[in-house]
């Protein structure tokens, strides 16, 4: 009786994915009929996403330190490695070839009239390049505090692994070293417990500036390319989910109802960094190996951008369908292979996509002007991308426990029907 008491009471107020939706809804109209006062919020926005980096780079350090040294067995660690790399370059090409598809047989950007703005934010864009070689020697730190301050991924998950593997292979000695990092782990885990009670409050902020900024004029002219990649990210996920399931056996029905809570806010703040902590939580109380979710969600965060991926194709394509300049499939194709290399590690890159975009479009003759007309709504189809990102990394998480034997079926059973009580 007391137990239906409890239920009864948790069930009275709204839960907190409840809370984000309400805030989502109500940030987009506050944004619509008060734009001059919604534009103020902004810092209330940013102090919310501030909240959430702050805990990233100690989750992401102490994790994985505690992911590598409790696997123990090197070997396993390699395969597991081995396994996320497999399904993650898979899912960028899939999701490059989603992008080239969508992009042709949409083609958003035939028929646009240019608007003639100021192309300098695009000018800027096309400056910068990726450099692959100098992209692999900045994975080596010099100073980890260094990286850390500037919030370097790539640095950080490098130093991470080298430690744990030396934690771990000093015996006795590091168990100090990695009880101190599950420490750390947990108690970042509690501090976001914490920063998501703010969620809503954030989130209605964030919205709320987006709209009152931008508006539906600037959405308008171009919502066919904001459909086009919406309907694409939609597409490429409903195929890797078919995959995932055919391969794993895996209910994602129930995999997408426990992570609607971090799916949510990264659709709403549009940054990985801000699911990131949450989707942690909700893998492992799915019933994902703790070592993990630890070490593959946050490499996933770094080599497996799957939104951001199919974005920079769908992009490429539409600035050329945009100025008219004939683009054949055979040099699409072309640009998709060069797509795959620089695309891959470049999340520590500020404004990674739109550098991507310039440098192909650049290096395929295409005007690099293009970027800044779609730099105008580039926030509304952020938020699709992150959200992609976010949970391809999450079933990349789950095939990858089920191929090392990691998730059992009794487990799963289990998670389903917590999950359906939830």
């Amino acid at each position: 009786m007391e137990k239906n008491g409890q239920s009864k009471e948790k069930k009275k107020g709204a839960g907190l994915t409840t809370q984000i939706f309400l805030a989502l809804i109500l940030g987009v109209i506050f944004g619509y009929t008060f734009p001059t006062q919604a534009q103020a919020l902004k810092p209330i926005g940013d102090m919310f996403i501030r909240m959430i980096k702050m805990i990233v780079v100690p989750l992401i350090f102490g994790s994985l330190i505690m992911g590598i040294a409790g696997t123990g067995d090197f070997k396993k660690l390699g395969r597991l490695g081995g396994k996320a790399l497999i399904w993650f370059e898979v899912a960028t090409t899939l999701a490059l070839i989603v992008g080239l598809v969508v992009v042709n047989v949409f083609q958003p950007g035939v028929g646009l009239s240019l608007p003639t703005g100021d192309a300098s934010a695009a000018t800027g864009a096309a400056k910068k390049s990726i450099d692959m070689v100098q992209m692999m020697v900045n994975i080596v730190p010099t100073n980890v505090i260094d990286a850390a301050a500037r919030g370097d991924m790539l640095q950080i998950i490098l130093f991470a692994c080298f430690f744990g593997v030396a934690a771990a292979g000093v015996g006795a000695k590091g168990e100090i070293v990695i009880k101190f990092a599950t420490s750390i782990t947990e108690i970042m885990f509690k501090v976001t417990g914490y920063v998501m009670k703010c969620a809503p409050i954030g989130i209605f902020a964030l919205i709320a500036y987006t709209v009152g900024k931008f508006g539906l004029a600037m959405v308008i002219p171009l919502a066919k390319l904001i459909g086009s990649l919406y309907f694409a990210v939609i597409f490429f996920l409903t195929i890797v989910l078919v995959v995932a399931t055919l391969v794993t056996r895996v209910n994602f029905f129930h995999v997408v109802r426990a992570l609607k809570e971090p799916l949510l806010i990264s659709y709403s703040t549009a940054a990985s960094e801000a699911a990131l902590p949450v989707a942690m939580e909700k893998l492992e109380k799915f019933g994902v190996p703790k070592h993990i979710v630890t070490f593959v969600l946050p490499t996933g965060y770094t080599f497996n951008l799957d939104g951001s991926t199919l974005y920079s194709s769908l992009a490429v394509v539409f600035i050329a369908q945009m100025y008219n300049i004939d683009f054949p499939l055979s040099t699409q194709l072309l640009m998709m292979v060069t797509l795959m290399l620089s695309t891959k590690g470049i999340a520590a890159v500020p404004g990674a996509s739109i550098i991507v975009i310039a440098a192909t479009a650049s290096a395929f003759g295409l005007p690099v002007e293009g970027i800044s007309i779609i730099l105008g709504v580039d926030r509304i189809m952020d938020m699709a991308r992150t959200t992609c990102n976010v949970f391809g990394n999450c079933i990349a998480t789950i095939v990858v426990a089920r191929w090392e034997k990691e998730l059992p079926d009794e487990i799963l059973q289990v998670a389903y029907a917590q999950n359906y009580d939830d």
